[in-house]
């Protein structure tokens, strides 16, 4: 049984910085998985922030572009994000995905996912 779960979210001023953390289980040969980081803001689609494919390969939004750092620690089967320069339209419900085949870069788009956490909140003040 797949689990991930999401911690690390909060409230920061514009400018700051926090890191998110997603602890996996259940999926084996975590080195080699597709994970990704998707947000949410109200009224608005669910978007792909970052992603880190087998070989650690990794891909990024637009919007996180230079700002944003996708990683793992394949000891602790855990997965982060660390958002740096973090800006108010930042806000969002930040999610951890996983797909359910390891390999290669896939597109950022939800639908190429099989597993997802709960969600964190993260929250950017002007």
């Amino acid at each position: 049984q797949v689990q991930l779960v999401e911690s690390g979210g909060g409230s920061v001023q514009a400018g700051g910085s926090l890191r998110l953390s997603c602890e996996v289980s259940g999926i084996p040969l975590f080195t080699r998985a597709r994970m990704g980081w998707f947000r949410q803001a109200p009224g608005k689609e669910r978007e792909g922030v970052a992603g880190i494919f087998s070989k650690d390969i990794t891909d990024y939004g637009d919007a996180v572009k230079g700002r944003f750092t996708i990683s793992r620690d394949n000891a602790k089967n855990t997965l982060y994000l660390q958002m740096s320069s973090l800006k108010p339209e930042d806000t969002a419900i930040y999610y951890c995905a996983a797909a359910a085949i390891i390999g290669g870069p896939i597109p950022l788009t939800p639908r190429q996912f099989n597993y997802w956490g709960q969600g964190t909140q993260v929250t950017v003040s002007s």
